[in-house]
């Protein structure tokens, strides 16, 4: 055996058993997966093939979400609404001394010819209105999730990216990740024996009101009015949803506890963890949900329900099970690998498999450690969501999570959303995207909703 080789072979066991060791996957599937990585160098080569990027809304997730994108692109522009978002965040885009230029209305922003791509991480009542318009104006688009606010919207944005032949990745960065991918692939090929039950865990929302992230710090409802800051644009950060008095509970980190805004830990968490369960499935929607509100919005605070069971039926009998969780930390742990908070439990005729992003568990170990045969169904592979988007901007070809699938995995979430709002067990033609039967009137009527001007589709027209 030729020495180099035999030193190189070994290096890459170690490497792989290294990283078996500290993940819990499998030993043959990081050998795959390590070896796709060598195989799969980012297509961009030098400082001119770098693409310029715009960031539209600097909260956390924004401007988290563009930091990760400067190992691939450049920060050119900043765009804000609340000038103290752009002022927080715009130093960790500076680069050899240059900052980036900032903007408070994305439409000037899209004007510019020297933009490629944007990365959209305002609030959820945005995401569609801002997505139409970068495909529009022949932008790329990294879009936080959910993607949409509401069903309708998908078809909007869907129509804009596809007819203006734009690249959209939707940040349901799971699909992306080593152990959701191999629990998807495994259930896809029979591993647990015909799938039955997919149950989900997602954490709980809040009902009072959280103070600068301390989970200590509480305010009480009725929330009061409070003055607007100086540097916030609040009738602009409203958008389409109904004109409200400013309260520092409804704005930034806490929108997604509103109705209005969003559709709380359902369309957040549920996004991440219900996209996982749909991409096992394989089906595009369930057509049966049964939902059980486990307590009621207080008075005066957040309108989304915070506690709750949803019951998803598919047409081939496989039952998704959704329910809240809480735990100490409002946001979710991650922690536990028996099935009882913030996670996946895939339940088949011969075992389960438990996946979330801290672990991978399976009834019986062999049923992870026996490798897929060659001709097993795989899955799109992408070890890494921000890379896929930016190769994908230079080959043209769809993303892991394309516009399609952000779409399918939002209307999942959204239609546990709608039965809980209107206490209604639903019937869902995946089809023609509408309810039938008993209480499909009420449900229809949140399919889409009615936008404040001028914020609306003329906005950006």
């Amino acid at each position: 055996m030729n020495k180099t080789y035999h030193i190189s072979r070994r290096a890459f066991v170690r490497r792989c058993s290294a990283i078996a060791a500290a993940t819990g996957l499998p030993i043959w599937f990081v050998k795959q997966q390590v070896a796709s990585a060598e195989s799969d160098k980012s297509k961009i080569k030098s400082p001119n093939d770098r693409p310029r990027l715009a960031l539209i809304g600097s909260g956390g997730m924004g401007a988290g979400g563009a930091k990760s994108c400067m190992r691939f692109a450049d920060v050119v522009a900043v765009c804000d609404v609340d000038q103290a978002q752009i002022d927080k965040r715009i130093s960790r885009f500076i680069v050899g001394g240059k900052k980036p230029d900032t903007y408070r209305d994305f439409r000037k922003l899209l004007e510019r010819d020297d933009i490629d791509c944007i990365v959209n991480g305002t609030p959820d009542h945005w995401h569609s209105l801002i997505n139409i318009a970068a495909a529009r104006a022949g932008k790329d688009i990294y879009s936080e999730k959910p993607l949409t606010l509401t069903i309708d919207e998908g078809r909007h944005v869907i129509k804009a990216v596809r007819d203006n032949q734009r690249v959209l990745q939707t940040g349901t960065q799971q699909r992306s990740s080593k152990r959701f991918r191999l629990a998807c692939e495994l259930v896809r090929n029979g591993r647990i024996g015909k799938l039955k039950e997919v149950n989900v865990w997602l954490p709980a929302g809040l009902r009072e009101g959280q103070v600068g992230g301390d989970p200590s710090k509480h305010t009480k409802a009725p929330f009061q009015p409070q003055p607007i800051p100086e540097t916030l644009d609040w009738d602009f950060w409203q958008g389409q949803a109904e004109a409200n008095d400013y309260m520092f509970e409804r704005c930034h980190t806490w929108f997604r506890y509103w109705y209005e805004y969003s559709g709380g830990t359902m369309t957040d968490w549920g996004a991440h963890h219900m996209d996982i369960g749909y991409w096992a499935i394989g089906l595009p929607a369930p057509t049966q949900i049964e939902s059980k509100a486990l307590s009621q919005p207080i008075p005066g605070g957040y309108s989304v329900i915070a506690d709750y069971e949803v019951k998803f039926t598919y047409p081939n009998g496989v039952i998704f099970n959704v329910r809240s969780t809480r735990d100490d930390n409002p946001f979710g742990g991650i922690v536990n690998k028996d099935g009882q908070r913030n996670g996946i439990r895939f339940e088949g005729t011969d075992g389960w498999i438990w996946v979330n992003r801290g672990s991978i568990e399976a009834s019986d170990r062999d049923l992870l450690r026996t490798p897929l045969p060659d001709d097993a169904e795989k899955l799109y592979e992408s070890s890494d969501h921000r890379k896929n988007f930016f190769d994908c901007m230079l080959s043209r070809e769809d993303p892991i999570c394309n516009v399609e699938t952000g779409h399918l995995s939002a209307v999942v979430c959204h239609l546990g959303a709608i039965s809980l709002r209107t206490g209604k067990n639903l019937t869902w033609d995946p089809d023609g995207e509408i309810f039938t039967g008993p209480g499909s009137t009420a449900a229809n009527a949140h399919i889409a909703r009615e936008m404040r001007a001028p914020y609306n589709y003329d906005f950006i027209a």
